[in-house]
């Protein structure tokens, strides 16, 4: 039988998963309809995050969808012979509201700051007419309101949420609290900055040569110790030993972003 755009074949990265997806987006929206769930994408920090956090490998095994989001991703797999595309997650995610704009979708956000939120609330449905934004909350909320507005946004069922918290807080945060609930969830990481025109991507040429790291390090200087983990990602790959990286703070973005 012929494969479709939605069958995934799911490999490993040291010790974690990656699904391999002829078409991630009709991937995703295909798990949508089946109830939804958590997507994770998965790049050489995150996986380096991982090994160093017990807890955020377990998330990322437990996610319905794990695409590979990063170059070292994408050369790890070409090394074990498996051909795949980049599937950035800022694409991913701008499809889906894309897609849900199309289909009623009813959207979260939930992240970044408050200046980045208010202008994300003013865009979006510019670019995507007809989107339904049910719930926008800014990341740097007071510590005792989240439980509240947690709930809230359970109560909501949104067909899509998307989460601009850092990692590992976000996929943390969603796998605690999509369980048992409809719709998409997934974490996608400094996007809400770049819709809102804060930060720009990349230039095209940067991400065919698989140094978009680069330019972001240009952009924010200060992330320079966390690229310290892409060499330690592909040593790891290289001797096929995943050590367990030196000890990394709890999260490797500030709060909110």
């Amino acid at each position: 039988m012929a494969a479709t755009a939605t069958d995934k074949q799911r490999r490993e990265v040291l010790g974690l998963p990656v699904d391999i997806c002829p078409d991630i987006l009709a991937a995703a929206i295909e798990l949508h309809g089946r109830g939804g769930g958590q997507l994770v994408t998965l790049n050489a920090e995150m996986t380096m995050t991982a090994l160093a956090q017990p807890e955020l490998g377990r998330v990322i095994r437990q996610a319905e969808l794990v695409i590979p989001d990063g170059a070292g991703v994408v050369w790890a797999l070409g090394r074990q012979g498996v051909r795949v595309r980049r599937s950035p997650g800022i694409e991913l995610a701008h499809n889906l509201l894309a897609h849900g704009a199309r289909q009623g979708w009813r959207v979260a956000l939930v992240g970044a700051s408050p200046q980045v939120m208010e202008e994300l609330v003013k865009r979006l449905p510019q670019l995507h007419p007809g989107l339904q934004l049910v719930l926008a909350l800014h990341g740097f909320q007071p510590a005792e309101v989240w439980p509240e507005l947690e709930r809230q946004l359970q109560e909501l069922k949104p067909d899509l949420v998307l989460a601009a918290l850092g990692v590992p807080r976000q996929e943390t945060w969603i796998e605690r609290l999509h369980q048992g609930q409809p719709g998409l969830w997934m974490g996608v990481g400094g996007s809400f900055d770049v819709w809102s025109g804060q930060k720009k991507r990349a230039p095209l040429w940067m991400g065919a040569l698989r140094i978009e790291w680069l330019y972001r390090l240009i952009q924010e200087p200060s992330r320079w110790r966390r690229m310290l983990t892409l060499p330690e990602f592909a040593l790891a790959v290289l001797s096929g030993n995943p050590r367990k990286p030196a000890k990394q703070r709890q999260a490797t973005g500030r709060r909110g972003e």
